[in-house]
């Protein structure tokens, strides 16, 4: 482990995603709590920092893949990082000079090009690391994905409330600048990611859908997706209500929920780091698909608060199982030049059906029970799951399937 750390293109690539994670959770907290006073908690204006944080992923994701498929991925990301900092940094300006309502640009910008820079870091992975080594480093930046995810609100909400707005956009512009500074020195990108296509745009979109469709293990992997996508926003919204209406507890416990939920993604990632080199991608997928449906569904009917906490960490604890897992068998069963447009495919597919159900999500609310929108979710998840029962008929994970 110490001399994968040690490695060139490791330490760049997490550099820049701690700056990053910096940037982003002060962002994600300062523009929540400014609209929240500027607007005085108005709902419709507090959903739109959501949606404008969701909405490119759809329009850009696919269309970013298949760029960073054509374009050198060191240079994309770097440009990627400065461009957003630019973009910060002309907010600024407009916040001074003009309308409070130019903070809604930071979270669409960064979102846009983070639809870029994404699937050209998963491209320098594979093109620069030995296949053994990719899941160990897949592991480590997960880690510190599961940090944030605990210390960010906390640096968020410090920022904002010890310096404003002003200060708290200045400090995410310059941790974009650090992230393109950390990658710097990743190595050179290699000849083939420097060739010019001599495809158009389209040619090389379609047949990137096509690639994903001949492929048996990314067609059932997006099938996954679009299961555990459908299940996980179903249940998304609905955590205050399990507090308040299944435990009876008040609405601040909710807090509780989250902790025990991040400590165990912290748990869970270290573990996954250590054990890295002994489990295939599809078995810490299908684990953790599974211990997150019946964790669901005991939570559905859980009455007692020490249960419903002990499976959040449980199911927080397998989460970087299914992100990791995922994410390896994405990069192990594409193809160097075709990484960016299957990571444009797939992923909208998981975040596209999570924020349909997520929509959904009260309305059915009022229609079903709380117990039955729960057990409902455990069920997406079951599905979800035996979309990847054949890749363990026999099959490698590696290799793939024409259809």
């Amino acid at each position: 482990m110490l001399d994968l750390i040690g490695n060139r293109l490791v330490q760049a690539i997490l550099g820049s995603a701690l700056f990053l994670q910096i940037g982003i959770w002060v962002r994600n907290f300062a523009v929540l709590l400014f609209v929240m006073e500027q607007t005085k908690g108005n709902a419709l204006a507090i959903s739109m920092i959501y949606v404008a944080e969701y909405t490119p992923i759809f329009i850009f994701s696919f269309i970013g893949g298949t760029f960073a498929d054509r374009w050198r991925p060191k240079r994309t990301m770097i440009w990627c990082d400065i461009l957003s900092a630019i973009s910060v940094f002309g907010v600024l300006g407009t916040l001074v000079f003009g309308t409070w309502k130019a903070v809604f640009f930071t979270t669409i910008i960064s979102a846009i090009l983070s639809q870029f820079s994404q699937p050209s870091g998963m491209k320098l992975i594979k093109e620069h690391l030995p296949p053994e080594r990719i899941q160990a480093v897949m592991s480590i930046y997960q880690t510190i994905f599961t940090i944030f995810m605990i210390l960010g609100p906390i640096l968020g909400r410090f920022v904002y409330h010890k310096f404003g707005i002003m200060v708290s956009i200045a400090i995410m512009g310059l941790a974009f600048l650090l992230s393109a500074g950390s990658l710097t020195f990743l190595p050179s990108d290699s000849v083939s990611a420097i060739q010019k296509p001599v495809t158009t745009l389209r040619q090389e979109m379609k047949a990137g859908i096509r690639y994903v469709l001949a492929k048996r293990t990314l067609t059932l992997l997006g099938l996954c997706f679009l299961a555990a996508g459908l299940g996980g926003g179903l249940v998304q919204p609905l955590g205050i209500f399990l507090i308040t209406e299944r435990l009876g507890l008040p609405k601040e416990s909710l807090q509780w929920l989250m902790t025990f939920n991040g400590l165990g993604m912290l748990v869970g990632g270290i573990m996954v780091m250590i054990f890295a080199k002994a489990i295939s991608p599809q078995k810490l997928l299908a684990f953790g698909m599974f211990i997150s449906a019946i964790g669901l569904a005991i939570c559905g009917f859980s009455t007692f608060p020490w249960l419903t906490y002990l499976v959040h960490l449980l199911m927080g604890l397998v989460l970087p199982c299914i992100m990791i897992g995922i994410n390896m068998m994405m990069l192990q069963n594409s193809d160097n030049e075709f990484i960016g447009r299957v990571n444009g495919i797939l992923m909208p597919l998981y975040t596209g059906a999570m924020v349909l159900t997520m929509s959904m999500a009260g309305v059915l609310k009022e229609m079903f029970t709380l117990v039955a929108m729960y057990e409902a979710a455990g069920v997406l998840y079951i599905v979800g799951l035996l979309f990847l029962v054949p890749l363990f008929n026999g099959q490698s994970v590696n290799s793939y399937i024409d259809s």
